[in-house]
């Protein structure tokens, strides 16, 4: 009995020590991979580190010609940070992000013009941003009130003047305002954010989409609703028609499948068919306000919005000029950033055909 004792107490000891020993050992893994978490020597933080295309994860592989400046699987921190650093998507970052600033002065400014009673507020919260956006239309109003002194001196032009009536609504107007700012602040905070995760990645992606489709539909509530004011069935027809064609792209466009790089002609073949489906009331409305001496005005700007979008959309199909030059425009001048600022500059010009869509209306009115 003496001898199991002692045989007894050895085996305790020794489960004991083993146990201890395990213990110590758990907490030293810990520490370790603590310290490998916080990674470096001295307990510093992980450094990211932009990468080269090769190292990005399948989902992040969208253009093999930018050869590097990539961040990759960033934390959303760091990744919201590098607004402010240098890399491949620094400047799609800030082109569309200036765009939304400078749209949103624009909307202050008319909030302001069409509800005096928020001016004073406007006044005080926003001065330097609608500061800048008044001078944007200001600029543009110049060039109306150029061609307005052409009608006026213009016999021909001047006998189709009308006597002002009361002021039309603006909600067509703001909605195209409201959906510009939609899709260009879509677009920044994809390119700022999408380096985060792939789930992150695959939503943001979605999203920008949804904001492009946004844009095209609200870019018809202007013109469409201001040229057949007077013809309301035609307004419904229209309206509806470029709706839903909205509603089918974005439905379609939330296949995983379709957010592949290897899809990029299709996604672009959907959003110039949208674009495109506006040729038939644009035709009608050209047709119906033929002898309407604004005319070859608002042609002119909604020409420049096409040509830039069409431009646009042929520089994101053919990523011309890195496609050339492999690695030499990673940081700026590739293929993107020209879409980008392309896109701000056919917006402006549609928010120009749009002023005068509804200076035209505030002047004309519709027959009793």
């Amino acid at each position: 009995m003496a001898m199991e004792s002692e045989e007894g107490a050895a085996l305790c000891g020794h489960q004991e020590s083993a146990a201890a020993a395990v213990k110590g050992g758990g907490g030293g893994g810990k520490r370790r991979r603590k310290g490998q978490r916080r990674g470096g020597e001295g307990g510093e933080r992980k450094k990211y580190k932009l990468v080269s295309y090769h190292e990005l994860p399948d989902y992040m592989k969208e253009n093999e010609f930018i050869l590097n400046y990539y961040r990759s699987e960033w934390p959303i921190l760091n990744a919201i940070l590098s607004l402010f650093s240098w890399h491949n998507e620094t400047i799609n970052i800030w082109t569309h992000l200036l765009g939304f600033i400078l749209f949103f002065g624009l909307t202050l400014v008319h909030l302001g013009q069409y509800f005096p009673q928020v001016a004073d507020l406007i006044g005080h919260l926003s001065w330097p941003i609608s500061e800048v956006a008044e001078n944007v239309s200001s600029n543009i109003g110049d060039v109306l009130s150029g061609a307005a002194m052409f009608i006026q001196t213009n016999p021909t032009l001047a006998s189709y003047g009308m006597a002002v009536t009361s002021q039309t609504t603006r909600w067509p107007f703001f909605v195209f305002l409201a959906g510009a700012m939609f899709c260009l602040l879509s677009s920044s905070a994809c390119h700022l954010l999408s380096c985060h995760s792939h789930r992150l990645n695959l939503f943001l992606i979605r999203l920008d989409y949804t904001g492009i489709a946004v844009m095209i539909v609200v870019s018809f509530f202007p013109p469409i609703y201001y040229i057949f004011q007077c013809e309301p069935h035609w307004q419904v027809v229209y309206l509806s028609a470029i709706t839903a064609a909205g509603v089918g792209t974005v439905y379609a466009l939330m296949s995983p499948r379709l957010s592949a790089a290897r899809y990029r002609a299709h996604r672009a073949l959907l959003f110039v068919g949208m674009g495109l489906s506006g040729v038939v009331p644009a035709v009608h409305a050209a047709a119906v306000n033929w002898h309407e001496p604004r005319r070859n005005v608002t042609l002119a700007y909604e020409g420049a919005m096409a040509a830039s979008y069409l431009t646009g959309t042929a520089f994101y199909l053919t990523r011309v000029p890195e496609r050339w030059m492999p690695g030499a425009f990673d940081l700026a001048g590739h293929s993107h950033q020209i879409f980008h600022a392309l896109v701000i500059a056919g917006a402006l010009a549609h928010y120009g055909a749009a002023i005068v869509f509804i200076k035209a209306r505030d002047e004309m009115g519709c027959p009793a």
